[in-house]
């Protein structure tokens, strides 16, 4: 195995993603928010950074090719399960408190549902194929860049009341009064980004699984 600076960054990608969703469980926010955010965008330079080194040092290996979707998808889906897990909304009905899905958890919810069983499906017939490879389309990569830019987003949104001069932090945002506020807009923004890139991941999902079946025809055909 060969640790060459581009699979030290790779790697350290793998190990970040868990550590988006402790930063939740060891610390309080708003210190919480800040160390995923700044996770997360590490994550994505790096995302970027690994991949121009080793084309750039000529330090391509099989183990970076190993780790590099593994790297990305961890980390797109850890954050989108704390997005997700950050959105409970509390409210009494009759007497008695129920926790429900409010609409803007809702609005989270869905397209990171789509996004993790285009994952989950992508990846189960990417193992079935074994040594048969899938061109990555350019519509793919500007799936991915979507996604993290909507993640990034969400994540921001939360810490901006600090610089808008709102005092309290907001649990969910539902609570949000502060109007068209800096929260409120880089709020509306991600969750827009995030449909969006639901969207084409949903597209680009349905177009990999399409030619993999093609594949799967031929060998039963075979």
């Amino acid at each position: 195995m060969r640790w060459t600076l581009p699979n030290i960054l790779t790697a350290g990608r793998v190990v970040a993603a868990p550590c988006v969703a402790l930063a939740f469980v060891i610390f309080d926010r708003p210190l919480a928010d800040w160390i995923a955010l700044i996770l997360f965008f590490l994550a994505s330079v790096t995302d970027y950074l690994d991949g121009w080194l080793a084309r750039r040092l000529n330090k391509i290996s099989e183990v970076g090719k190993m780790l590099d979707p593994i790297a990305d998808k961890a980390m797109v889906l850890i954050a989108l399960a704390v997005l997700v897990a950050r959105q409970p909304a509390k409210v009494e009905l009759a007497g008695g408190k129920y926790w429900i899905v409010d609409a803007s958890a809702f609005a989270i919810l869905v397209p990171a549902a789509v996004i993790i069983l285009r994952e989950v499906m992508v990846s189960g017939l990417r193992e079935y194929l074994g040594d048969v490879k899938l061109p990555v389309t350019k519509l793919a990569k500007w799936k991915t860049t979507l996604q993290m830019l909507a993640i990034g987003m969400l994540f921001l949104a939360p810490l901006l009341p600090q610089f808008s001069g709102v005092p309290n932090q907001v649990e969910n945002y539902n609570e949000l009064t502060a109007g068209w506020s800096a929260e409120v807009i880089a709020t509306k923004a991600g969750i827009t980004m995030l449909w969006l890139a639901a969207i084409l991941t949903a597209v680009t999902g349905w177009d990999y699984f399409r030619k993999g079946l093609a594949y799967i025809r031929r060998r039963e055909e075979g």
